[in-house]
């Protein structure tokens, strides 16, 4: 049976500087990711079929899991998928505006980015408690604004993920406090567009095969 890990940074712990502080990153990377890591690979021990199956594979298919460990699958998968996914959206020097076909699609969908950006801001602070804001891609809406509570994963709702920000308070507070409007408004500053369109065109790609 293969263990999931947890993934390297794609960047240093300062490199979001001065938007997300080294050490949220180092807190949130080495201490709240590994743990979604190690209590998967716990809950799944004793069910080995389910030993190879990437954390993506588990929350798509959540229904075909056993009863007795559905939840802790949903918690810890998804803990692992999302941060391991919200890490690659962001980069040093990013922000900006969206690339190439997402742009299209976003200007398409929302009327433009300043509008999809002022949704998306509002969706994240807006959730109460802890969790997600996403754009996401689904084959009857196109894309979508949307949050989830906790560590609850577009696709376990047959939604392809193509952004995220965490607005869980271990993601910001030792710099922000409770002023999770600055810390979603200061995110913008560290956006990968360039995987938002990697992600978007691979959505696209699995929606409408041969496009």
């Amino acid at each position: 049976m293969t263990e999931h890990k947890l993934p390297a940074l794609p960047y240093p712990y300062d490199a979001l500087e001065p938007y997300i502080d080294a050490q949220t990153m180092e807190i949130h990377h080495s201490k709240h990711h590994q743990a979604y890591v190690n209590n998967l690979n716990s809950v799944i021990e004793k069910y080995p079929q389910f030993g190879d199956e990437p954390a993506g594979n588990l929350l798509k298919h959540l229904k075909t899991i056993p009863e007795e460990i559905r939840e802790a699958v949903r918690n810890n998968a998804g803990g692992h998928f999302n941060h391991r996914f919200f890490w690659q959206i962001m980069k040093p020097q990013g922000g900006g505006t969206p690339v190439g076909h997402l742009k299209e699609a976003i200007d398409k969908t929302f009327g433009n980015f300043s509008e999809f950006q002022s949704l998306f801001t509002k969706t994240a602070i807006g959730r109460f408690g802890s969790g997600w804001a996403w754009l996401s891609l689904t084959q009857l809406i196109g894309l979508e604004v949307h949050s989830t509570p906790n560590q609850d994963c577009p696709l376990s709702d047959n939604k392809t993920p193509i952004l995220c920000l965490d607005v869980w308070e271990h993601a910001y507070y030792l710099k922000y406090q409770n002023r999770r409007p600055e810390y979603v408004q200061n995110w913008w500053q560290v956006v990968n567009w360039e995987k938002a369109e990697e992600n978007y065109a691979l959505a696209l790609a699995a929606i409408k095969p041969g496009q």
